[in-house]
């Protein structure tokens, strides 16, 4: 038996070993479960102003406009709930698309329009009043459990913000990338409204400077010609004769106008042979290899048309190449078109060139254009559309 060493008198009694501190994470959900009542408490109040007032004013000129106003101050509200819980939960919410108008120019009618069925701003306004429930229960039993349940209190924080991770990924965050989609389709039908309007433009401006230019000219060289008739038989017959080279002239413009607009060939035989008469009139050689066993609806082999149309254009004009090719195929629900060529490369859609409004013509139909072009060359760029059956 060992005597115990008597402690001098005077010295304290050893203190015992600390605690282990809580964790960063734990201090961020403990913070985040102590104020989200405070935040819930000033949303729902603000929901309820909100609600309140536009059910007065429904029966005058600013009810909408003053609910789209809310549900736009609450969407970005809940920009603000999905800050908090990254800063404080560590919670990676992804961002919803920012509302844009349907149409270019929407103005006023297109902000209220897309405001007013906006499914992010209607989800948060639902968040708050559910969370403001969970908040305050959280709350109360919080508090004991910081001097009761100390030992438990990582585990308590960690159960209990699983609950207002869950409520945020399914109120505050993009459904399954939905709106996110619908922004991109809507995106899409503009570009597609743009580039319509361009082409009618086009049209009647080739009209007007091409073809109806020279049929007003050949009108008057006609007018001029049966003046002439009696007097001079000869300088009458030297004026049709250059009349009828404006003629030919005349059609050989409206034809092209017309292959511009949806070629024959297109509509009689299809995609492949459309794009060899295309090749051949590229100033560089193409080979051109269809392996399609079937045509797609007539709106797919359109865009795809224009789409080769347009690639080869740039190939003639940009690339300096001294051959290309196109190849055509079907792959399960997708039309795969291919143009490659041996030219300088360096070709990019991000720098404002007519392969970024070809993109964007492509997504506007659910389409994917995949450009790969390193300086020097080759270029090789390759669209995909979605393969619609011929009904």
């Amino acid at each position: 038996m060992t005597s115990r060493t008597p402690r001098p008198a005077g010295r304290p009694e050893p203190l015992p070993p600390p605690r282990p501190a809580l964790s960063a994470r734990t201090w961020g959900e403990l913070a985040y479960l102590g104020s989200s009542w405070i935040v819930d408490l000033a949303a729902f109040a603000y929901i309820m102003v909100w609600i309140y007032a536009g059910a007065l004013l429904s029966l005058t000129v600013v009810g909408l406009p003053f609910l789209a106003a809310g549900l736009a101050g609450i969407r970005r509200v809940g920009g603000w709930e999905r800050a908090r819980a990254r800063a404080l939960l560590g919670l990676r919410v992804e961002e919803p698309s920012p509302l844009a108008p349907t149409y270019r120019g929407g103005g006023f009618f297109g902000w209220l329009w897309n405001t007013l069925k906006d499914p992010v701003g209607w989800r948060t306004a639902l968040f708050f009043p559910v969370r403001l429930v969970w908040g305050l229960l959280t709350f109360v039993l919080l508090i004991p459990s910081l001097f009761v349940l100390w030992p438990l209190l990582p585990w308590l924080a960690r159960g209990a913000s699983q609950v207002d991770r869950a409520l945020v990924r399914a109120l505050l965050s993009p459904s399954d990338g939905l709106e996110r989609r619908i922004a991109e389709l809507e995106a899409g039908r503009v570009s597609v409204v743009d580039t319509s309007a361009a082409d009618l433009r086009r049209i009647e401006r080739d009209l007007h400077d091409g073809a109806q230019a020279r049929l007003v000219s050949l009108a008057m060289e006609l007018g001029l010609a049966k003046e002439k008739l009696l007097s001079s038989p000869e300088e009458a017959a030297r004026m049709v004769d250059g009349a009828h080279a404006e003629v030919k002239l005349a059609l050989a413009e409206l034809r092209d106008l017309a292959r511009g607009i949806h070629p024959a060939i297109l509509t009689d035989r299809g995609l492949g042979p459309a794009l060899s008469a295309v090749a051949s009139r590229c100033t560089v050689p193409v080979t051109v290899h269809d392996e399609l066993a079937a045509r797609p609806a007539p709106a797919i082999e359109g865009i795809g048309y224009f789409t080769v149309s347009e690639l080869l254009q740039n190939v003639s004009k940009h690339s300096g190449a001294t051959r290309a090719r196109v190849a055509l195929w079907r792959d399960g629900d997708r039309l795969l078109l291919h143009v490659s060529d041996d030219g300088r490369g360096g070709a990019d859609a991000t720098a404002g060139s007519g392969l970024a409004g070809l993109a964007e013509r492509l997504a506007a139909v659910d389409g994917r254009l995949v450009i790969v072009s390193p300086a020097g060359g080759p270029t090789t760029v390759t669209a995909g559309l979605p393969w619609r059956d011929r009904t």
